[in-house]
């Protein structure tokens, strides 16, 4: 109870941000979806690990819950960006960096693990 008090008080001052923004940029208002997809995954988790020692098959049932809400995650976001339109031509640029970046990380990262490995092993256990 105390906690979705905190919750609303802490979305009316950003709600309150929100309106007064000097910036092109969105601050995400306050949602319960991140900490109920943890709770989810970690159900899956504790389910798995339980079929994994008594082959019960309850770990079915903890599949379509948590595609649900990360389903409904995704919906408010795609609301954000296109009903409510927060995302402005900043905040599209600054995704299309961080992906770019993303890619570019991972091809560094395999690069790394495939090159780096090969010349950093001694010659006589390359043959």
């Amino acid at each position: 109870m105390y906690f979705q008090f905190f919750l609303l008080y802490i979305e009316e001052k950003f709600n309150l941000i929100m309106t007064n923004q000097n910036h092109p940029y969105h601050l995400v208002s306050v949602s319960p979806w991140p900490i109920i997809i943890s709770l989810r995954l970690f159900n899956n988790l504790i389910a798995i690990v339980r079929w994994f020692h008594k082959m019960n098959y309850f770990v079915i049932l903890t599949i379509p819950p948590t595609i649900l809400c990360i389903y409904q995650w995704w919906r408010d976001v795609t609301r954000e960006a296109t009903i409510q339109g927060h995302h402005t031509i900043y905040v599209h640029n600054g995704i299309r960096i961080g992906i770019i970046l993303f890619i570019i990380s991972e091809i560094l990262f395999f690069f790394s693990f495939f090159f780096f490995e090969h010349i950093f092993t001694p010659h006589f256990l390359q043959e």
